[in-house]
């Protein structure tokens, strides 16, 4: 699909390819760094309807990353403030890469299935990740469509998790990596900053409508209003749907990519790479709303 913007855009124009039947779209062609307004209104319809939109070779400082998430909405600061880009704290480093002997930002992020920030009372709208450096091989991401799991449930499940509200917690999962010698253990300001919040199973897109399951293994702690046992039962079945393979989209990133991802549409996680091959990207994270659930609607 080739997109008209202005006289320039006109000279030049963007075009958008899917990547996926279900998700995922291509993005060429496109200068973040002059974007008018048209072009950006089109590449923002793209984004909430592919739900992943890779913009490539995007050659561009922080500052223009930084300027181009702040136009879908307000920005984020992370809670681990030492992995923050020097100078520009809207941006998260996402590296392997160590100065000094310490880490120079989160070396094992999103290395399980998640939603960024689920855990807040208005979780992320959406992240972008641009690449820096990148290992000879591994380092893929993987995104699933959340739409599509739901849609794929059973029509009983769909009506058991109607209404029912999960509980998301950061805690929850630094817990378990600092127990697994992977994390430093969350300082009491850090966990204070970051309390449990509770969530709609399913959440309704704001821009389309469509419904999509909103619990991942990276964040969600329990199912409410049900016993333990029956909330165990019900997350194994969403857990599986919500990476099911037929509703994944494996991401191989090329030279200077942006990942632009909807965090209210799909679940993503890191595969990993070797440890001896550098891998760094930059993320902005685009704050977004309180979730509602269809009984809101």
């Amino acid at each position: 699909m080739e997109i008209v913007g202005n006289e320039e855009t006109r000279r030049n124009p963007m075009h958008i390819a899917p990547l996926h039947p279900l998700l995922a779209a291509e993005a060429t062609d496109v200068d973040l760094a002059a974007l008018d307004d048209a072009s950006f209104e089109a590449l923002k319809t793209a984004f909430e309807t592919h739900s992943v939109l890779v913009l490539r070779d995007q050659q561009i400082s922080p500052a223009v990353q930084i300027a181009f998430s702040r136009r879908l909405g307000e920005l984020e600061i992370h809670v681990l403030s030492q992995f923050l880009l020097p100078g520009a704290p809207e941006i998260l480093l996402v590296s392997n890469e160590k100065r000094d002997g310490k880490n120079i930002g989160l070396a094992d992020a999103g290395h399980y299935w998640h939603s960024d920030l689920s855990y807040l009372a208005e979780p992320s709208l959406g992240s972008a990740l641009h690449a820096q450096i990148l290992p000879r091989d591994g380092g893929d991401t993987l995104f699933a469509s959340q739409h599509a799991a739901y849609d794929g449930l059973p029509e009983a499940i769909k009506t058991q998790i109607a209404h029912l509200e999960a509980e998301h917690s950061y805690a929850f999962r630094m817990d378990i990596l600092t127990a697994s010698g992977t994390r430093a253990p969350l300082t009491e300001a850090q966990r204070a900053a970051v309390p449990p919040v509770v969530h709609p199973v399913v959440r309704v897109h704001p821009a389309t409508g469509r419904r999509a399951l909103f619990v991942s293994e990276g964040f969600t702690s329990r199912i409410l209003g049900v016993s333990e046992e029956e909330s165990r039962r019900l997350l194994d079945i969403l857990f599986a749907a919500t990476k099911a393979s037929e509703v994944t989209y494996r991401h191989q990133w090329q030279p200077h990519d942006m990942v632009l991802w909807d965090n209210r549409a799909v679940q993503h996680l890191a595969t990993g790479c070797p440890p001896d091959q550098a891998r760094t990207l930059y993320r902005t994270t685009i704050r977004g709303d309180r979730p509602v659930g269809p009984a809101a609607i």
